[in-house]
């Protein structure tokens, strides 16, 4: 799915019973998100959604969560002109999914599984909470997984 216009990934959403989604504020920007990141070579998207689940949060897929949904599309967004980015691209695409944390969520743990902590801290959020502290360029996206997603997710 990656072109040498926009950088293919995934994203996780991880909702709790009640509804609310866990959100992590980037260590770099201080806005805050869902985990994210790109697909290996060869790799499948739910593939890449495990492996970003576990090395940003610690969280196991299966294990600590559950498959609850995936979006049928793939989501994407162009970088603004002033975005400091290390890929020489216009912007992302993603393969969402939606899961249900099962497990403890004192198993999130933001320093490990990678050389650098992309995360500092994270919290519960409604996904209108979450819509309202993301970067700008993500809010289409989270806008259009809260409509999909809205009989799993708290206002």
């Amino acid at each position: 799915m990656s072109s040498a216009r926009f950088r293919a990934g995934v994203g996780v959403l991880v909702v709790g019973d009640d509804g609310r989604v866990l959100a992590f504020e980037r260590s770099d920007l201080g806005s805050w998100q869902a985990p994210q990141g790109g697909i290996d070579e060869g790799e499948a998207p739910i593939d890449a959604a495990r492996r970003e689940l576990a090395e940003e949060t610690a969280l196991s897929w299966p294990g600590d969560v559950e498959l609850v949904a995936d979006h049928p599309a793939w989501l994407g967004y162009e970088f603004p002109a002033e975005a400091d980015v290390s890929w020489n691209r216009l912007g992302q695409v993603h393969k969402w999914f939606l899961v249900r944390l099962v497990g403890d969520p004192s198993a999130i743990d933001l320093r490990e599984g990678t050389s650098h902590q992309e995360f500092s801290r994270w919290q519960w959020m409604t996904v209108a909470e979450l819509i309202d502290q993301t970067w700008p360029p993500r809010r289409p996206i989270y806008r259009i997984l809260a409509a999909e997603w809205a009989s799993h997710l708290a206002g």
